[in-house]
This record gives structure tokens, sequence and C-alpha cells, in this order.
């Protein structure tokens, strides 16, 4: 059996799966001042009357590291920072414990300028005393010789808890975003590792020593221990879940817009022929460009339970969440009370809808039908806007699948799929609105944590060789290896699937699912005179993001538990 579980800004969903489908779905509210409760909670009902021997994969997607970035709840951290030839890191400044240290090393690796020592042990005499427990390091070019790094490491690592390095985060020789990634990785580490021990705890209360994953934002998953050297990983894992639980039911060979419509606020997504777009830099979340590796996706703040009020004489929804909707119970109204206003959604208490709406109408001077109306037609028109920015936004660069890059690509969605637990009710407005054709995912209000369960572990590993130093290394791996001068183009290849598929066993993968493959392939001569000194290569090779081997045989348990909804 597998469990799926993901954390959304109204609700958290969790699923178990059986060799015969899908076996119970449950929802429990999601406590924002308590995930760990909520997560926890949402545990011990999924596993009511289960044998914990019968359970032997656990995978989570949650929104406690994004939204303590989001709402600015991160506790301080320090960042040392050594440069190089050109920009100065200072124009990199991520914020006030941010120290700039002597010391570079060169494009090719080789040491310019080395670290003072005295000045790295002052400036973590400074961090302690201002109570910093976590610290990154980041050198310029450490991707390329991470010496400097480790030196540093080796003077501060007993007076912190933990210390992140650069080349270790990320392989990519993108300065100011590796600087971004390292530091957001530092900041969200004590959190994260909060809520992975406060997760373990409970499963072992429970019985349940199985393999728990938890589900990264380029739609794969990692071993939630290794998760805790890279909890950056887990920002943005709720909009990948999103786009992970609509794949196996996207058309082939067409191109689709996948709208998953919560509570609070609406992701999408676009697959092309059943394969994500790709974010090929990275994360940006906030002011932080990062080099996450990320499925491209778009989120705002509307749901169906997002505040509906009037602002300077107009109507306005969202961006905030001010509890549920008044036909169950809340304070103030929201599309769900127009959709039960208008008769399109059956359920919850329609005089107590109207009453909310009736508020606003008399605001606006119009009726409290056609109030409703307009804030449906408002809510749905928004959706498309923005999925219309999304694709302008892809089709405004070079397009990316976590496949493959889509030279001269532009992206023009043929149908759209809706997910999220309002996704019927919004379908054939959308469709009506958008001309499209619109299909409601099977087992839409828990399609998330569907695709959380099955999503497959995934990694990347990125190696450089220098035929003419006779060395090649993959930073991120802590792997250095001696190689001869004819060290080829294809020797580095295999060599990284060596090192790529190690990696990925260890995260957690099965045989089955290591679909590897070569996402970047370069190399450059090295010439001195009239002559040929040696090539620098550079391969990056990854296992490609996907469902575990036996979705189509989960996936078309679907409906064992009913019929599929209605699609339009």
């Amino acid at each position: 059996m597998i469990i799926g579980l993901d954390v959304g800004g109204t609700h958290t969903d969790v699923v178990l799966f059986g060799t015969a489908g899908l076996l119970k779905e449950i929802k429990v509210p999601t406590n924002h001042s308590n995930l760990f409760d909520t997560v926890l909670t949402g545990f011990e009902k999924i596993t009511e009357n289960i044998n914990p021997q019968d359970i032997q994969r656990v995978v989570l997607s949650t929104t406690l590291t994004t939204n303590a970035i989001v709402q600015d709840k991160i506790p301080d951290v320090g960042m040392i920072v050594s440069g190089g030839p050109g920009i100065d890191p200072e124009n990199f400044r991520t914020h006030s414990n941010y120290y700039c240290v002597s010391g570079s090393i060169d494009h090719r690796g080789r040491e310019i300028r080395p670290i003072d020592k005295d000045e790295i042990q002052s400036v973590a005499a400074r961090l302690k005393a201002q109570g910093i427990r976590h610290v990154g390091v980041v050198g310029k070019f450490s991707v390329r010789n991470p010496i400097h790094e480790t030196k540093i490491n080796r003077i501060i690592r007993d007076d912190f808890e933990k210390v992140f390095l650069g080349h270790q985060i990320s392989g990519n020789l993108n300065f100011p975003r590796r600087i971004a990634t390292t530091f957001l990785n530092a900041t969200v580490y004590p959190i994260h590792r909060e809520f992975y021990l406060a997760v373990e705890k409970s499963l072992r209360k429970k019985g349940l020593q199985v393999p728990i994953h938890i589900l990264k934002a380029d739609g794969g998953t990692m071993c939630f221990e290794a998760s805790l050297d890279a909890p950056g990983q887990t920002i943005l894992s709720g909009p990948a879940a999103s786009i992970m639980g609509a794949i196996s039911f996207a058309a082939p060979k067409k191109e689709t817009l996948v709208l998953d419509i919560g509570g609070t606020t609406t992701d999408m997504g676009i697959l092309l022929d059943r394969v994500p777009v790709l974010e090929p830099l990275g994360i940006q979340i906030g002011r932080y460009k990062t080099l996450i590796r990320s499925l491209k996706t778009h989120s705002i703040g509307l749901g169906g339970d997002s505040a509906v009020r009037v602002v300077n004489g107009r109507l306005q929804i969202g961006p905030d969440r001010d509890g549920p909707a008044m036909a169950y119970g809340g304070a103030v109204p929201t599309p769900t009370d127009a959709l039960v206003a208008l008769n399109i959604f059956k359920g919850g208490d329609r005089v107590r809808a109207l009453e909310g709406l009736q508020t606003i109408s008399s605001k606006l001077h119009i009726g409290v039908e056609d109030l409703a109306r307009q804030i449906f037609d408002q809510a749905c028109f928004k959706i498309l806007g923005e999925a219309r920015r999304l694709v302008d936004e892809i089709n405004s660069k070079p397009v990316y699948t976590v496949h493959e890059l889509q030279e001269g690509y532009r992206v023009n969605p043929e149908n759209i799929l809706v997910l999220g637990g309002p996704a019927p009710y919004f379908a054939e407005q959308l469709k009506h609105m958008s001309g499209l054709g619109v299909d409601v995912v099977p087992k839409w209000e828990v399609a998330n944590a569907i695709g959380a369960a099955l999503a497959r572990t995934t990694c990347e590993v990125t190696l450089f060789a220098d035929t003419e130093q006779e060395i090649a290394t993959a930073p991120e791996e802590n792997f250095t290896e001696m190689v001869g001068k004819h060290f080829s183009r294809q020797d580095a290849v295999n060599k990284t699937f060596e090192l790529l598929r190690n990696k990925a066993l260890q995260m957690g993968a099965c045989d089955e699912d290591l679909e590897m493959e070569v996402i970047e392939n370069l190399q450059f001569n090295m010439v001195r005179g009239f002559y040929t000194t040696g090539r620098n290569l550079r391969i990056k090779a990854q296992v490609k993001p996907g469902l575990i081997h036996e979705y189509k045989e989960i996936a078309g348990g679907l409906y064992m538990n009913g019929s599929p909804p209605e699609q339009t």
C-alpha cells in the first residue's frame, strides 16, 4: 500500500492506494498555525484499521517551507561568500548577516587568492554572538573547485549546528542564484527538520517503519532523510503535486492546461503530450531567484473560499481567505457562496449564502443573483487571464519540458484539465469562456495527494572534466577522480550515469523507475598557441520526472469507489 498526503491552503488531502486502486481518501482542515498536527491527524485517520505492515511507501507534499518564506517567518542565518574575478558578491547580499570574505578561485578552478583563516574565525565569532545556528558558504567558482568552501567549513563547523556548502546545493555556475539557493536552504532547514522529526515520531508510534518520501518542486520525490541536506527542494511542491495528479488523464499528443482550483489558491501548469513544462533556471520565490529545479507553475490567490468584498466601488475576489464560505459557517462571502446562491452547488446553507451576498449587492446596487453571477464570471475570467499570462511567459523564452528543450516551440493549449474541490462546478463556465474542451480529473478532490503518491524519485548530477588538468569532479556528490588526457565525452557521460544511478538509489528510487537521460552535453577545447592542450567537459544528466511504474494499474483503479465525475 502507498499513502499520499498533500497539504493545501484549505484542506490536507490523504489517499491510500493498494494494488487494486484507490482504497481510501480523507480530508482534514489545514491548520496553518500547526501544520505538524494537521499532517499527523491525516496519518491517524488514513491508517485506521490498516495493518502497518501492509504500507510500503509514504509520500508527502507540504507547503511548510513555501509558507515560511512567503510570510517571512524564517529564522536568521549566516552567509559567508567569497568572490573571484568579476562582479563583487556584495551586489548579491541576501540579508544583514551576510559577509564577503577574501579568497578567490577562477573559472578553471585555480586558486587566485587563498582564504584568510583569521578573517573566517572572526566572522564565525560574530555570527555565533548573534545566536546564529545555521550558515551558508558560497564561493564563486566552487563548482569547479570547492576547496575554499570545504576549508571554511572545516574552520567553522564545530561552532554551528548545520553548514550548507554552495557546491553541494547546486552544480550550476550561476553565482547569484547559487547564493540565494544556499541561503534559502539554510533558512528553511530548522523548520523542515522539526517537521521531519515530528512525522518520523508519529509514524514510529503507529508502527510504520516504511520509506518516507517528500515531493520536490520538479514533480519527483526524494527520501525524507535526504531532504534534510536539501530542504529547499520542497519549496513549491504543492503546485507540482497538482501537475503530477493530472498527468495520467491528459490527452496524448495534445497541449493541456492544468488548473487546480482549491479553497485558497488556483495553481496552474502546462503538459505537452503528458510531459510537464519545466522552469529551466529554477524557482523564483519572492525576491529570491534560485537554482531549485522546478516545474513551470503559476499560483494566484483565488479559490472557492477567497474573500469577496467591495474595494473603491468595485468587486474584488481574494487574494486572501478569511475562513470557510458563509454557507458553511464563515464570516465573509466567497465564490462558493455564489455557486450555492446560483444552485450550481447544492451543498451548504443557501439562506446564509444569500444573506452574505446581500451585504455586497446593496453596496453595488444590483440584485443578489446578478451579484452571484458576476462573482462567478469574474473568478473564471481571472483564472483564464492568469493562464494566458503563464502561456505568454513560457513562449517568451525557449520552451523546456522535463525531458528536453523544444526548440522554436510555441505553446497553445488545446484543452483544460481541472482538479480541486470546486473543479466540477467551474468546468462548464471555463469551457464557455475559453472555447476549449474542459475535463474534470477523476477523484478531483484528492488528485494532488494522488499525484504525490504516484510520483517517482528524481535527481540530477553535473560532472565537470578538465583533461588538461586530468581531473573529473561532481561537486554536489563530493566526487573527484583523476582521469587521463584521452578522457572522452562518452567517458564523461558513462561516469555521470554511474554517479546518477548511485545517487537515485540512495534517495529511495527503484531500479524500474531509473529512466536516465543526458540534459546537457558541452565540450570546449582549450588552445595554447596553435595547439589544443585539453578539453573542458560539462555533462548533466537526470532521472526523468514521471509516475512510478505501476501507475497505469493504479490509475485504472481510480473509479473503483464510484463512477467518474461528469465531464464536459
